[in-house]
């Protein structure tokens, strides 16, 4: 079992056995513009996680392809293309992120789309703040908690909020 539900909380991955690949726990609903607030909190060494916005599941595989406001190691806070440009598009300060981020405790996201303009924030510190000028890129899809593949380690998520515009 990849997610499980534990005191209201949302839990991804495992603390014993190496994590084979990546995994994502998606809505059934598309969104296209809106404000998604969640709490998240990180254990293990070198875990890696993030939030799947307007993406699609990849026919037959186990990746999705969209945006994802990342989390772990050197991506804290950016914006990556999963599966489609394989990049970072925008990345927060990271010295001034440090300054916020809480490692290994709850940490508040909260994460702002309304038409091609993305929005990020850490613990109220806004780490990313990108429009997409591909006009070929699709801006609605699914959302997903993902925990990657890896080392040991649990991407936890609670009190999510989502609240959808226009």
């Amino acid at each position: 079992m990849v997610f499980r539900v534990e005191d209201e909380t949302i839990i991804g991955g495992q603390l014993k056995e190496k994590i084979p690949n990546n995994f994502f726990l998606s809505s059934k609903d598309e969104y296209a513009d809106f404000e998604l607030q969640l709490e998240f909190r990180l254990i293990g060494e070198a875990t890696n996680a993030g939030v799947q916005l307007r993406s699609r599941r990849i026919p037959g595989h186990h990746e999705m392809i969209g945006y994802q406001a990342d989390l772990g190691q050197d991506y804290w806070g950016a914006l990556y293309d999963e599966s489609r440009r394989n990049k970072v598009m925008a990345s927060p300060d990271k010295v001034e992120l440090a300054k916020v981020l809480k490692l290994g405790d709850w940490n508040k996201y909260r994460i702002l789309c309304e038409g091609r303009h993305i929005q990020l924030w850490i613990n109220d510190f806004q780490t990313v703040d990108y429009t997409e000028t591909d006009e070929t890129i699709e801006q609605s899809g699914l959302i997903a908690l993902q925990i990657h593949g890896g080392p040991p380690g649990e991407a936890q998520y609670r009190n999510i909020r989502i609240r959808r515009i226009k």
